[in-house]
């Protein structure tokens, strides 16, 4: 897994016993703000009127691309009805999004918000209207939300849009609006006019199952948070030198044997065909694409350990729970290899709907560069074979990277010339820079979890860098999007991812989604402030991070 830049010291520290003890302190403390860390306090909302007004529109994350305030608001009450349409056959569709939509909301307000196919004009109308004057500039994600005196319309070409829209959605209504008792209201919206579109195609989060694994409501729950800030890609680390998480049926041993441990020696654990299918169905009904990922040709001792052919010796290793990297490699000049990486990919790839399947290939120190070379020019045309489209960390672009190929790329300063290169050449990029994007890095010496040899990175480094001009000599045109990689050395729970990758999280999704005008450290970290509130109503174990006003009520 990617954790230095190529040609330097992997900086890295072994499991120690004493973080298990960190790990529960961070659990029950992440979501209480420290008075050594309050920052500039943010007006109070604890006054009558103040709590009484409906959210600004521009006050959302990602910001939108256009906003248009009007004079007034609409308050949701007991008869609110939730009208879904849809032309073109997509009625289904806007329906799945309405019944969504009312489920959100019905815990809070207490409210019935019966779903209907009937039109009228007030309500929340969710519309898939494809060919609609309103939306016709938009994107498949794009969506148009209207709210006046008499009703909430939320209007979009695709799916994904309207689920787009309803997110914004939520986030114009109070806090309160994610608890799961019934709460006092009022639930009003603030009128006028956003209409919205992503920057980027591919918004992504990666979550490491392999170094500690996660099981299905674990997976469940970090995707409902992703989807709150308008994430589409679930990248699923499944195998590593620690661990292999998913089931493959011509190598049953792969997840039986090499799936029973994982850091510090804990039980671990894999997915079922059945469990990886319902994580993917769930995420797709959150409109994010799983993109599953087998690292290879390094990183792979625990498919070593599961069977004894794969490695150029004959000899199975021990399975391994530390976490160094680097160390171990696929025998890359035997035939066995490519039957293995053929089975696994084809039947990873049936399981798959979406269009992408990772492959890894970073820090491969113990394959040679001839090798390297040899193996992504035999790997990469498997992919293709079952109908998939490769992605690679950023190493792949020192050997041949296959036409439509993508890289991830997760250095720490934009330098590296086969990068550039290579996306000169039609290769699009994904970028991860490791001190900006790793949301495994430490916040600061005294976090309690993750790691620092990317160095400390705090909310405000997160977010203050630009994608599109972050590669030195590529085109802008090569950046197909962001991803927030979240690597698990150090997380157990899911208290521990949350306290990871919030408040990091959100700020990579709007470098993904808002326009360049859009981004300003200073107009962020007060939005960002007002999700404090949310997160707390949702449960979520967050890091009061010093350089945000968090509310003081």
């Amino acid at each position: 897994m990617p954790r230095a830049v190529e040609g330097t010291p992997v900086r890295r520290r072994r499991a120690r016993l004493l973080c298990s003890l960190l790990l529960t302190v961070v659990a029950g403390a992440g979501t209480a703000a420290s008075s050594a860390s309050a920052a500039p306090a943010a007006p109070s909302s604890s006054a009558p009127d103040a709590a009484a007004a409906p959210t600004p529109l521009d006050r959302v994350v990602p910001a939108p691309a256009s906003v248009r305030p009007a004079a007034g608001s609409y308050a949701i009450h007991p008869d609110t009805p939730i009208r879904a349409s849809g032309s073109d056959g997509s009625a289904r569709s806007a329906r799945r999004v309405a019944d969504y939509l009312a489920t959100v909301l019905r815990p809070a307000t207490g409210y019935r918000l019966p779903v209907t196919a009937r039109a009228g004009g007030d309500g929340i109308r969710l519309r898939l209207t494809p060919k609609a004057a309103a939306v016709s500039k938009l994107g498949a994600e794009g969506y148009r939300l209207e709210v006046t005196g008499r009703a909430i319309t939320v209007t979009a070409r695709g799916s994904a849009g309207l689920f787009h829209g309803v997110q914004t959605l939520r986030q114009l209504l109070p806090a309160s609006i994610e608890r799961t008792t019934r709460q006092a209201g009022p639930w009003r919206v603030s009128a006028g006019t956003i209409t919205d579109e992503p920057r980027y195609a591919w918004r992504g989060a990666m979550l490491d199952v392999s170094r500690h694994f996660f099981g299905v409501d674990q997976v469940k729950r970090y995707i409902d948070q992703l989807a709150l800030y308008k994430i589409n890609r679930l990248h699923l680390h499944l195998s590593d030198d620690q661990g292999w998480r998913i089931a493959i049926d011509s190598w049953p041993r792969l997840a039986t044997h090499g799936g029973s441990t994982q850091v510090g020696g804990g039980p671990g654990g894999y997915y079922t065909k059945d469990d990886y299918r319902e994580i993917v169905s769930y995420a797709a009904s959150r409109e994010l694409t799983v993109v599953p990922e087998i690292d290879m040709p390094g990183h792979t001792n625990a498919a070593l350990a599961s069977y004894a052919e794969l490695n150029c010796d004959g000899v199975a290793p021990p399975l391994y729970t530390g976490t160094e990297v680097g160390f171990s490699s696929l025998c890359v000049p035997k035939d066995v290899t490519y039957d293995f990486v053929d089975d696994v990919i084809r039947e990873l790839a049936a399981l798959t709907p979406g269009p992408y399947l990772h492959i890894g290939g970073d820090e491969a120190h113990s394959t040679s560069h001839e090798d390297y070379v040899a193996f992504m020019d035999r790997v990469q045309p498997v992919v293709a074979k079952y109908g998939k489209t490769a992605v690679g960390w950023h190493q792949l672009t020192g050997a041949h990277p296959a036409k439509g190929a993508i890289a991830q790329y997760w250095g720490t300063d934009g330098s590296e010339k086969e990068v550039a290169e290579a996306a000169k050449a039609g290769t699009k990029l994904i970028l991860s820079p490791a001190n900006r994007a790793y949301l495994d890095m430490k916040y600061d010496a005294n976090t309690p979890l993750g790691q620092n040899w990317a160095g400390y990175v705090e909310a405000k480094q997160s977010y203050d860098w630009d994608p599109g001009t972050y590669i030195k000599d590529a085109p802008a045109s090569s950046v197909l999007g962001v991803e927030a990689p979240l690597w698990s050395e150090t997380l157990e729970t899911s208290a521990n991812i949350e306290y990871m990758a919030f408040p990091r999280l959100p700020g990579i999704a709007e470098l993904g989604w808002s326009p360049a005008s859009a981004h300003d450290w200073d107009s962020y970290r007060v939005r960002v402030a007002a999700q404090g509130p949310r997160w707390d109503a949702m449960g979520i174990t967050y890091y009061h991070s010093p350089q945000i006003p968090w509310p003081t009520s």
